[in-house]
């Protein structure tokens, strides 16, 4: 069961609604063009339902097979939103829009999902039923989050969930995939720091919250080095520092720092806030000063089920014939959440000799349309056989 003949036919179909939704970047939940495109070719293609309006902007479609003997469903998810940047391609179908761009490949993933939503409506190849779910600002947004507790799970009566993100580099149209932790948490921090200010060349005179902030700034690596251990991974990264004064001859009286938390692992996210805000006090108190910190969760480890993984690896094993073993990365991505609520697991598709992701001169790779379309229907087929 290799690359199915039906995408070399389609391929022409399903590049020109990439391109037309590159040409067209929404982003976060203003991706209302995308989606009343994606409502507008489901309902053409014949799908049993499209609801709109799941988590604000996200679309869902429901494709019931021939039979349902088990009562069992398989979600398919992709990303519709683009990123707030821009595009220096030069290519024909580059961004109309300024300051937005696809440069993640979520054009891509949702012209595939659309071409196999499209395959399985005509053919309904399966015994159960297939949702389709199109997911709105994956972008620091958290739109899957916004899906699940719009009740997508459960309205939809969904008991696995799968997804499929490019990869530049990888061989273009191979598969790569590895079970447990494939995407790591992504939570922010802000500390602000109280001192008291005054002339710079009076520093007895106050609590200087630069050199308090230039100390924070070195111990809180500590935290990973010397807290974590050290078979886990984790990233505690210290991204802007500034204070309340910009002159030469001030000590300021404020400071702020602001930077992001990463790790493979829920233990250990739960276990470095609670460490970061201990070393930040103490580091205040020691100065005179004062310190209020805050944490911004983002997204949860993205964590593919044992089993679902080796359902996306049979799949990816009919598709082409073999599947790497892909990389543990830092990077954070919102399907986490559905993984939270149902087994399922997130399969790469590679993009080939590409840019790389968030890239002004990033572009998916068409050519890898037929892959992706075939990995989401043989996924669907061999999930939901029908009865013999």
């Amino acid at each position: 069961m290799p690359v199915k003949n039906r995408f070399a036919e389609m391929h022409a179909e399903i590049t020109a609604w990439r391109r037309d939704i590159h040409q067209n970047p929404e982003i976060l939940y203003e991706t209302h063009r995308t989606s009343a495109l994606v409502a507008e070719k489901l309902r053409t293609f014949g799908c049993d339902e499209v609801v709109t309006g799941i988590g604000r902007t996200g679309v869902v479609g429901v494709i019931r097979g021939r039979s349902d003997t088990q009562n069992r469903a398989i979600g398919l998810r992709a990303d519709m939103d683009a990123l707030p940047m821009a595009e220096d391609t030069g290519l024909p179908h580059a961004s109309q829009i300024e300051g937005a761009m696809h440069a993640c490949g979520h054009d891509g993933h949702t012209a595939m999902l659309l071409g196999a939503a499209k395959y399985l409506a005509e053919t309904r190849n399966f015994d159960g039923t297939a949702v389709v779910i199109f997911q709105p600002a994956e972008e620091g947004g958290n739109g899957a989050e916004a899906m699940c507790k719009d009740g997508l799970m459960d309205r939809f009566g969904i008991d696995e969930v799968y997804a499929i993100h490019n990869s530049p580099g990888l061989e273009l149209g191979k598969f790569a995939l590895r079970p447990g932790p494939i995407l790591a948490s992504v939570d922010e921090f802000i500390i602000r720091l109280q001192g008291r200010g005054g002339h710079a060349a009076k520093p007895q005179e106050t609590v200087d919250t630069t050199v308090m902030m230039c100390q924070l700034i070195t111990a809180l690596q500590s935290i990973v080095s010397r807290n974590v251990d050290p078979v886990m991974q984790a990233v505690l990264s210290v991204t802007s520092a500034e204070t309340s004064s910009k002159a030469y001859n001030v000590i300021p009286d404020r400071a702020e720092i602001k930077g992001t938390i990463r790790t493979h692992s829920p233990d250990v996210r739960a276990q470095i806030p609670e460490r970061l805000r201990a070393v930040t006090v103490g580091i205040a108190q020691t100065f005179g000063g004062s310190a209020e910190v805050e944490f911004v969760n983002g997204v949860p480890v993205t964590i593919n089920d044992a089993e679902a993984t080796g359902h996306a690896l049979a799949a990816a094993l009919a598709v082409v014939g073999d599947c790497e073993e892909v990389a543990l990365a830092m990077g954070g991505e919102d399907f986490s959440f559905m993984l939270e609520e149902r087994p399922g697991a997130m399969i790469r598709v590679g993009n080939g000799p590409s840019a790389g992701l968030h890239h002004p001169a990033y572009d998916f790779n068409d050519d890898a349309i037929p892959a992706g379309c075939s990995w989401f229907v043989t996924l669907i087929e061999q999930r939901l056989p029908l009865p013999r």
